[in-house]
């Protein structure tokens, strides 16, 4: 398997009919009730049955029509396949479980076999009911075992610990509008839709498909173009699945990768200790620890923080201290990671010109890209790494001013790990159709030459090592 695979894909005839012609009115709480679905997994492979859960109120007669995200020429996704219409009807609303979790238990809607020819990729069905043409969406990864040089990770967690779905039920709710809560013993479920993102930008395009378009479709996008080697995992799959990093030169962590079970953290931890290349481009990524539970099924509890107590943190957010803090510090894994005041905005500086991320940017000391630092960072760096600090600064929030610390470090098996130290970083890659730049903090150019050069010089330096599995050999 080569490149050619990703270069083929996009050569097929994409479309723009993936972006939602009537966007289904959302509650208060960002519920879309007249037409809103999930999925019965959050990845698949080819040859599995995914199951479609859908609700419609009132009652009316629904479609889908199921996209590959990608470039595409531009357009951003190709139809591969409709299915419907099917009769629909109004689910309940699931009750109050252990540890404020909200599971449906909704009567399945639809069965779709997954192709053998659907290549590996974040797919979007566009769910349309018939009454008033109101849409939303669903979304699943499909993955594979194929050789690759880079895995690029959904980062489905972290949206499903934000998602407030049906009403003020995030992980960072505490059942009343009372403000945040940030703490443990709060849980979330995989087994419901995805609501409209709660934070920085109301966008359409997030109901029902998670944080996928706010920080990480750029970065597909644009990885396309460039025709990479990469398939694409759930966060599930590094939990349940460590084996799958065996197969890649890198994996690549995109946007806002906040939250990793303890499995998660061991198996990529390990993997970089057995030789593979790692890229965060991502900011507060490895924060929060969650832990699997049995009841509901698919269901994930907050349990700890990948980062030592901070008392200045405690004044923004006094329940923090609550946290046991016995987990792994994600510094030591990221090269740094998320300080107070953890969010706030800033340009991302060069301090290191003469390092190789820089090569052929044409970026001097001093040089920034104007506000790419944000909207969540990372500004510690770690002391048990032989670490370069490629660039540092200053963000500023209303809580205050804190560093950020873009860095660079390998290990004795001669991989690197790259952290970018931004959730902003892939809007800097590319601004794909219906992208919402959110403008929180300052203001940002979008797409810029130095941040395309240094990712390429990153992503092609994984891609001369060898894969994970041969690292030894």
């Amino acid at each position: 398997m080569t490149e050619s695979l990703i270069r083929d894909e996009n050569a097929l005839e994409g479309t723009d009919t993936w972006l939602p012609d009537r966007p289904a009115p959302v509650t208060a709480a960002t519920r879309a009730i007249p037409v809103e679905g999930y999925c019965s997994a959050t990845s698949v492979r080819a040859g599995d049955d995914l199951t479609l859960f859908v609700s419609t109120d009132p009652p009316a007669d629904w479609s889908i029509e199921i996209f590959r995200t990608g470039y595409y020429g531009g357009h951003g996704a190709r139809l591969v396949s409709r299915h419907g219409p099917h009769h629909g009807s109004a689910q309940p609303t699931p009750e109050i479980g252990p540890y404020r979790i909200r599971a449906c238990d909704w009567e399945a809607s639809l069965s779709i076999p997954i192709p053998s020819d659907w290549l590996s990729g974040v797919y979007l069905g566009k769910l349309t009911e018939h009454l008033n043409g109101y849409q939303s969406y669903v979304i699943f990864v499909v993955t594979d075992d194929r050789d690759c040089d880079l895995i690029v990770q959904a980062s489905d967690m972290t949206w499903q610990a934000y998602n407030r779905w049906p009403d003020l039920y995030s992980i960072y709710d505490d059942g009343y509008d009372n403000g945040m809560y940030w703490g443990p013993g709060v849980g979330v479920s995989f087994q419901r839709p995805y609501g409209r993102y709660r934070q920085l930008v109301d966008s359409a395009l997030s109901t029902g498909s998670g944080e996928w378009f706010l920080w990480e479709f750029p970065f597909a996008f644009w990885a396309e173009q460039a025709g990479y080697d990469i398939t694409y995992i759930s966060t599930l799959d590094l939990h349940g699945n460590p084996e799958t990093l065996q197969r890649s030169k890198g994996f690549v962590s995109v946007g806002h990768d906040e939250y990793y079970t303890p499995e998660m953290f061991r198996h990529l931890d390990d993997a970089v200790n057995q030789g593979l290349n790692v890229a965060f481009l991502s900011g507060n990524a490895v924060y929060g620890q969650m832990t699997t539970i049995p009841h509901p099924p698919r269901s994930v509890i907050r349990t700890d923080c990948y980062a030592a107590p901070e008392p200045d943190m405690f004044t923004i957010i006094p329940t923090l201290a609550y946290l046991p803090y016995i987990a792994p510090d994600a510094k030591d894994l990221l090269g740094s990671r998320s300080t107070y005041p953890c969010m706030g905005g800033g340009d991302w500086t060069c301090v290191d010109p003469d390092h190789w991320v820089f090569a052929g940017t044409g970026m001097r000391r001093g040089d920034s890209v104007t506000g790419l630092v944000g909207w969540e960072t990372h500004g510690l760096v770690s002391d048990t790494r032989a670490i370069d600090v490629i660039a540092a600064g200053t963000v500023s929030s209303k809580y205050g001013t804190g560093p950020y610390a873009a860095t660079v470090y390998s290990t004795d098996r001669g991989n690197i790990v790259f952290n970018a130290a931004t959730i902003h970083w892939s809007e800097a890659l590319a601004e794909p159709p219906g992208y919402l730049k959110p403008h929180a903090y300052q203001p940002r150019k979008g797409p810029d030459a130095r941040v395309q050069g240094i990712t390429r010089n990153v992503l092609d330096r994984f891609v001369a090592s060898p894969r994970l599995r041969d690292h030894a050999l």
